[in-house]
């Protein structure tokens, strides 16, 4: 924060800055993992990130300076900081409007937090569908990575937690699948991956990108196209993808019990997770090392 480390206690902003009053402030979550043999910590897919937080930061017209190399220095010294043994960490980069009012002389910075993490897979999830709508893209772009995006989200998952369901499902304003309340989905039809494309009302998420490569390394179909709701009830499996949720499979949509682990998702998954610890490499999983023992 403000260009050095910062006691998590003196981390503040003021009460009446854009980022509080009007919500105006675009983030990534970016994952880091330790290697297999325990030697290596790298940040995943570190780039792709920075190159979607400047274009979010472009949407919302918040001036943004960090060139790559200064974004890239930052988390590797929070990283360094923060890291403990045995734990994986998740930081969150946030550029915040701290200074101007409706878009006149703005003023930013740009925060990184980092939290730990266990080394474990995600457990298999119960899911249901929300009433709450992902908005459409000319009234609250889901391509933009926005804290004000995640009201919606938030609904959403309050009202899934009463019903016992531990993540929730956003339709479009067409009625059709846009994505989870904080991470992409997919689904499995006929041997095919299939996730529905970003102007469904979802974010252009990372993790989708990974996953469609393992699928290229592992010869599966993987298609971007709308999914209709009643898909949800038919798909032979169905998986969530995100930075932070990373790929979760679903056990149960609402009233429909789907088996885990599933033929199709399983071997993407596992691919996934040896690849991020190092123990295979595969094109367009990249690794930046942040910390060496």
């Amino acid at each position: 924060m403000n260009g050095r480390l910062t006691p998590w206690d003196d981390a503040r902003i003021h009460v009446s800055s854009e980022a509080l009053i009007r919500g105006i402030s675009v983030f990534e979550g970016i994952k880091g993992y330790w290697s297999a043999d325990a030697k290596t910590f790298s940040l995943l897919n570190l780039h792709d990130h920075y190159v979607r937080l400047c274009q979010s930061a472009l949407m919302v017209h918040l001036p943004f300076q960090s060139d790559y190399a200064g974004f890239e220095r930052a988390c590797i010294t929070l990283v360094e900081s923060l890291l403990v043994p045995g734990k994986d960490l998740w930081l969150r980069p946030t550029l915040f409007a701290l200074e101007g009012s409706w878009g006149l002389d703005t003023v930013t910075d740009l925060t990184i937090t980092a939290y730990s993490q266990e080394m474990t897979r995600p457990q298999p999830l119960v899911a249901g569908i929300s009433t709450w709508q992902r908005p459409s893209d000319a009234s609250q772009p889901a391509r933009i990575k926005s804290a004000a995006n995640y009201l919606v989200s938030r609904n959403a998952r309050i009202d899934g937690r009463r019903h016992g369901y531990g993540e929730m499902v956003l339709l479009n304003p067409a009625g059709r699948v846009a994505e989870g309340t904080g991470s992409a989905i997919l689904i499995v039809r006929n041997g095919q991956v299939i996730t529905p494309p970003a102007s469904e009302g979802c974010l252009e998420s990372i993790t989708v990108k990974i996953t469609e490569r393992i699928c290229s390394v592992l010869g599966t179909p993987f298609v971007v196209r709308p999914i209709d709701k009643t898909e949800l009830y038919i798909a032979d499996e169905i998986c969530f993808a995100g930075t932070l949720l990373e790929l979760a499979q679903v056990k149960q949509m609402e009233f429909r019990t789907i088996a885990v682990p599933g033929p199709v998702i399983q071997p993407i998954t596992d691919a996934f997770w040896r690849a991020v610890r190092c123990e295979q490499s595969i094109p367009g999983i990249n690794l930046t090392p942040a910390y060496t023992v």
